[in-house]
């Protein structure tokens, strides 16, 4: 019974001293020249004329968000891979690096490699197989594709890499707008 109080008071005292924690949600997507052309408004009778291209140039946008108080943090990097992954986590690690962050993610093979370098206070959950819904993030990728990015033809790769980090600067400027989109109704502050 001692050791059970001891022990309880160890597990106290841990919590006292331990950073707040931050739940958060990543993910990755892809942004580049080859593009799909989407719906958009045209009078009537009048079938509309959207440019399209076929060009195989990616980059990647990586997100974690916190959907509780619209908080994100973003980068745009060249590839998706353990390395760069990498790179992502240390970067939320130092932007919240009072905290500890439980960073919830699909089971992509390159957020499970065990050369994947995750800092001290980060702690990595995965999301059920197959479940993109889960994943408010989702939703984010739906709202830079719909407002930046359509019926849009890129000159080159560095144009597709300034109008998304527009997009990310403008999303990470506006939390209430973040918040909107990914905190879903069943979460309540």
């Amino acid at each position: 019974m001692k050791e059970a109080v001891a022990s309880g008071c160890l597990a106290q005292e841990r919590l006292e001293k331990s950073n707040p924690v931050r739940v958060m949600f990543m993910d990755e997507g892809r942004f580049g020249r080859m593009d799909s052309p989407r719906r958009c408004w045209a009078p009537a009778g009048i079938r509309p004329i959207v440019c399209a291209q076929m060009v195989r140039e990616y980059l990647y946008g990586y997100i974690a968000v916190s959907p509780l108080d619209g908080d994100m943090v973003s980068l745009v990097l060249p590839e998706v891979n353990t390395e760069a992954m990498s790179i992502f986590l240390r970067e939320v690690s130092s932007y919240y690096s009072s905290e500890h962050v439980v960073m919830i993610m699909d089971q992509a093979g390159w957020h499970k490699a065990k050369s994947l370098v995750v800092p001290e206070n980060i702690t990595l959950f995965w999301l059920p197989p197959y479940s993109p819904e889960l994943n408010p993030v989702e939703h984010l990728w739906e709202e830079i594709r719909e407002k930046w990015f359509h019926n849009r033809v890129f000159v080159s790769l560095e144009a597709v890499q300034d109008q998304l980090v527009l997009a990310l600067r403008h999303l990470i400027s506006s939390p209430e707008l973040v918040r909107s989109i990914t905190c879903f109704d069943w979460i309540k502050t």
